[in-house]
């Protein structure tokens, strides 16, 4: 009997701390509630449909495609980093572009009067060590 309990208390004590952490991270809503769901399903999706796809201009020029998405610090997309130039990556020109200025038309993403010459023209983006 006596062992019993001792082993009934030992489990209650180490489990003790783990219920009181649950509690405080119960306090904040992680995730995404339902209604926000749908926002989400309807979004452009980073691996899916946006990195390695063509951007054209407004003449149906292609000018680059995109190679990444930058999250800056506020934690909104802001720049899509887009590879302009170069034959299988080499010399490679890559531009930072406001997320907002790409369109997608007719399933196309589009940089309306962009050319290859102007970003290339453009400072080129790299990477903070």
């Amino acid at each position: 009997m006596k062992r019993a309990t001792i082993l009934m208390l030992a489990s209650i004590a180490l489990t003790t701390p783990f219920i009181a952490q649950a509690q405080v991270a119960g306090s904040t809503v992680i995730g995404v509630a339902t209604a926000e769901l749908r926002d989400v399903t309807i979004g452009w999706s980073a691996k899916r449909q946006v990195l390695g796809k063509p951007v054209f201009n407004d003449k149906n020029e292609r000018i680059g495609t995109i190679d990444d998405i930058v999250i800056a610090p506020d934690k909104a997309v802001s720049y899509a980093i887009i590879g302009a130039g170069g034959f299988l990556g080499l010399a490679k020109h890559n531009v930072a572009i406001p997320v907002g200025q790409i369109k997608l038309v007719d399933g196309k993403f589009m940089l309306a009067g962009a050319t290859k010459d102007a970003l290339k023209a453009m400072p080129p983006f790299e990477y903070a060590s």
